[in-house]
């Protein structure tokens, strides 16, 4: 191993001493120069056919791609990439973290990898400012820390997506939830239903909205409002697709999901997503599906749906100071259903939780659960709010 990592490192080194003086030089100019080091290699050191084209992908992504990255990105069974230090690199594959033998040549060589992804989504990752979220190409999702924050040197984590959407119907053969769970969904999301997908990190909640977007009626205007692009939406003609914008050296120039929550209502919303509520910004979400965008769909960070309400509390307190009676009703009328996701023990994600908001009773926000996963997810209650049913002509005694 010790063999193989020398020669990869001297071969490197040649090739930078190579192209130290290129200005500008194409990919397959950079593959040719690789070609010729190989076969000068080649000549002193015996090395098999499959070794020679290891070799040659990995000195070409560690110039040109994501390093040693590069080969987890392309696997599309590989759902996270975990980076803790240079030489230290774990995955998740099959629901199931697994250490990886391959590492970084050095710690600079990640910093390099994080600067380039920092540029490339027009942010700035330094000692001043030492944290990044960012995405890549390809709509994967990074998170970036490097030192004085990150302690044994820069960590860097990538969640990466299903390159094709995932439908409902593949979230029933994955036995996410129940057919009639998703006939109840899909006909909710039709009749305008406002709804808040909750769960823990890593539960699918995205990967949820994605597929609930799939009922959107087509003739209607969908604005997101992300603060890293990542939503998949699926076949919505009358799509705004909005991202925020952080903070520059000067800590100005910031654009919020806040900021684009007040914009977007001046752009005659159907329906408005918001990829995920973390903070102040819900006090401002509160407000947008309380002026008449039925139908809108966001996310949030939370344990059970009863703690879906503590935590919108919480947070709309960090962006306006309200009574919470006051925030508690705008609760109870701007949001109809509460979808709670979560990771079983087996790595599985699963629907764990539908409740429906039943009202206000004493100044707590009373909930009606409608499915509720024992050993599977069986229906518990019926609708009490229906109007939206009705307007929509759906029968809701049919589904």
């Amino acid at each position: 191993m010790d063999k193989s990592r020398n020669l990869l490192n001297k071969l490197r080194g040649e090739l930078s001493q190579e192209l130290e003086s290129a200005w500008e030089i194409s990919d397959d100019e950079v593959l040719e120069i690789i070609d010729r080091l190989l076969l000068k290699e080649s000549k002193c050191t015996y090395l098999p056919i499959v070794r020679l084209e290891e070799l040659r992908m990995e000195l070409f992504r560690s110039l040109r791609k994501m390093d040693v990255l590069e080969e987890l990105l392309e696997n599309d069974s590989i759902t996270e990439i975990m980076v803790n230090r240079w030489d230290q690199i774990f995955i998740e594959q099959d629901g199931k973290l697994f250490p990886w033998e391959k590492n970084f040549s050095s710690p600079e060589k990640l910093e390099d990898v994080i600067g380039q992804i920092a540029s490339r989504c027009n942010r700035v990752i330094n000692t001043l400012q030492p944290v990044v979220d960012a995405r890549l190409p390809g709509g994967e999702r990074v998170n970036a820390v490097i030192p004085p924050v990150a302690l044994d040197g820069p960590v860097l984590t990538i969640r990466k997506f299903p390159r094709e959407p995932i439908t409902m119907e593949k979230l029933l053969e994955l036995d996410s939830l129940t057919p009639a769970a998703a006939d109840f969904l899909k006909k909710a999301v039709e009749a305008g239903y406002t709804m808040l997908i909750g769960g823990g990190t890593g539960s699918g909640k995205t990967t949820f909205l994605n597929a609930l977007s799939q009922y959107i009626p087509r003739d209607q205007r969908v604005i997101t409002i992300e603060d890293n692009a990542e939503l998949q939406l699926q076949g919505i003609p009358n799509l705004v697709r909005l991202e925020c914008r952080q903070a520059n050296i000067e800590k100005s120039q910031e654009i919020t999901i806040g900021d684009l929550l007040k914009t977007c209502l001046r752009m005659r919303p159907s329906r408005i997503i918001v990829g995920e509520v973390r903070s102040g910004e819900a006090a401002q979400l509160l407000q947008a599906v309380n002026v008449g965008n039925d139908g809108s769909l966001s996310t949030i960070h939370a344990n059970t749906c009863q703690d879906m309400v503590s935590r919108l509390e919480t947070m709309v307190l960090m962006g306006i100071q309200l009574p919470i009676p006051v925030i508690r009703r705008q609760i109870a009328s701007g949001f109809d259903l509460f979808i709670h996701l979560g990771r079983l023990r087996d790595k599985s994600r699963k629907v764990l939780e539908i409740s429906e908001i039943k009202g206000i009773d004493g100044d707590e926000v009373q909930l009606n659960p409608l499915f509720i996963r024992k050993n599977d997810l069986e229906k518990t209650g019926e609708m009490i709010h229906k109007e939206k049913f009705r307007k929509a002509g759906i029968n809701y005694e049919e589904i």
